[in-house]
């Protein structure tokens, strides 16, 4: 624990951009979404929710036909045409056993190409196949299925397991828990503490990605310069996915589209400061 530093939310505001009088749509980031499914159809929702109120300028999602139309029903800004996207987020409401081939099609695409790329759960088997910087998002059983720990083992370790697994994997790694770890390959270790306990909640990591999407989205120059970028930015999602479920939840239970809607906020107090 020690070798990780504390990442606050005045060093998550230096990592927060923020549009200029010339920007447009495209400047200020622009997300591709592969999430959701027809088993899992709200994870695109909260994603897609959670992004757009991070402050990006354009998110294009892609998915099933249900999943499709509950996003666009919540947000109808959201566009499904293909076109340029800066980052993508994939993987969130997903099972890799019962993907189907136009699903696959659409995730190998992605990954095909070398943009910066958040990976949740659903997508982890195409971990090696990846061509650009990559982050991954799993809570603790889901990493230990990547590293063929056990959930117990990587519970007891929290801290050594995300830092093991980045070295080991090659990729950013951050994990998800009360305490959100968070390493890079070039030996950058973060640790985020703001999370409410009631923010174990189903959803939770789904608002999450979305968050550190749009982040990505508007720092893809950065990221190609400097692909250990990803863990401050991993970082910054984190505190203020932290933030808004303790502005949402005022010391009770909450949802995550509660949530979502405070991280306009949360990000307008953090640039206030």
């Amino acid at each position: 624990m020690s070798s990780f530093t504390p990442w606050t939310p005045d060093d998550a505001r230096e990592y927060i951009a923020v549009p200029s009088a010339a920007a447009d749509k495209y400047s200020r980031g622009v997300l591709g979404v592969i999430t959701g499914s027809a088993d899992y159809p709200g994870a695109a929702v909260l994603g897609v929710e959670a992004a757009l109120r991070t402050g990006v300028g354009m998110v294009r999602y892609f998915g099933a036909e249900r999943p499709s139309d509950l996003v666009l029903r919540r947000r109808p800004e959201t566009v499904t045409a293909p076109g340029r996207v800066q980052a993508w987020l994939i993987g969130s409401g997903m099972d890799a056993a019962t993907r189907d081939s136009a699903t696959a099609t659409l995730l190998g695409d992605a990954l095909a190409d070398g943009l910066p790329t958040v990976m949740d759960a659903g997508a982890l088997d195409l971990l090696d196949t990846a061509t650009g910087p990559l982050l991954i998002t799993p809570h603790f059983r889901e990493l230990a299925r990547v590293v063929g720990a056990t959930k117990e083992q990587i519970a007891a370790d929290p801290a050594g397991w995300a830092a093991r697994s980045a070295d080991e994997l090659g990729v950013t790694v951050l994990l998800k828990g009360h305490d959100t770890y968070v390493a890079s390959p070039d030996g950058t270790r973060l640790v985020a503490s703001s999370a409410p306990a009631w923010l174990a909640t189903a959803g939770a990591g789904d608002a999450l990605g979305g968050i550190l999407g749009a982040l990505v989205a508007t720092h893809a120059d950065a990221v190609a310069q400097d692909a250990a970028a990803l863990a401050r930015l991993a970082a910054t999602a984190s505190v203020i996915h932290g933030l808004a479920a303790d502005l949402a939840s005022a010391g009770g239970p909450f949802t995550v589209l509660d949530l979502a809607e405070k991280v306009s906020p949360v990000i307008a107090e953090l640039l206030s400061r």
